[in-house]
């Protein structure tokens, strides 16, 4: 386990966290979106979806993986569905929503969503302010079929019990930066969430009562 990283403890028998529902959620994150810049201030923006839903191992939250592309900084990472926003995007819910829309061909209405994760500066790997915003959504019934655009390799559902188990904390070594940093290793070795990504999980995770911190 990396040093300075204190993990969710599942105890035992059962998570707690299998049973959080949209309830839980909606009571714990903010419904309106403010931001730490004006809107009606120039600054480049983002927009990513937090998608939860009951699973078999109770409440699970999407990730893809993006695909591996030269010249992209996030090339291959773990990340929430989302993307810039774009001139015809009117808020940045509606951002979270096209990019949901067009990397894995699943419509977010409305009614799905729960409010507001947080907002934090995604352009650490480029060393310009981006303000990226990430929003939740909960989706009731089966788990919805997806439809991956090229800019995605992978989709995967992952239990919230499984992101707090301390035994999947790593120390992710990112070889373009040469440094490690926290990570939360998925099943495929191939796949850790780490950076921008996990700062929002460590975010969600702090609105629900269940917080672990980061370096």
């Amino acid at each position: 386990m990396p040093d300075n990283v204190t993990a969710i403890n599942p105890g035992n028998g059962q998570s707690p966290l299998r049973d959080i529902d949209r309830r839980q959620l909606e009571m714990s994150l903010p419904t309106a979106y403010e931001p730490s810049i004006p809107f009606d201030q120039t600054v480049p923006r983002a927009a990513v979806a937090a998608i939860l839903r009951t699973g078999t191992r109770g409440t699970e939250l999407l990730f893809i993986q993006r695909a591996s592309r030269e010249g992209d900084p996030w090339s291959g990472q773990m990340a929430f569905p989302g993307g810039k926003t774009e001139p015809g995007d009117q808020t940045p819910e509606a951002t979270a929503v096209r990019e949901t829309q067009e990397e894995l061909a699943l419509t977010l209405e409305p009614d799905h969503s729960i409010g507001l994760v947080s907002e934090l500066d995604g352009g650490r790997a480029t060393n310009r302010l981006v303000l990226v915003s990430a929003h939740g959504y909960w989706l009731d019934g089966p788990q919805p079929a997806l439809e991956p655009n090229y800019e995605v390799a992978d989709t995967i559902w992952m239990p919230l019990e499984d992101l707090a188990d301390p035994n999947r904390l790593i120390d992710y070594h990112y070889p373009p930066a040469g440094a490690s940093f926290p990570g939360i290793q998925f099943d495929d070795p191939d796949q850790v969430l780490w950076g921008l990504t996990l700062r929002f999980v460590s975010d969600l995770f702090s609105r629900i009562d269940h917080p672990f911190v980061l370096p």
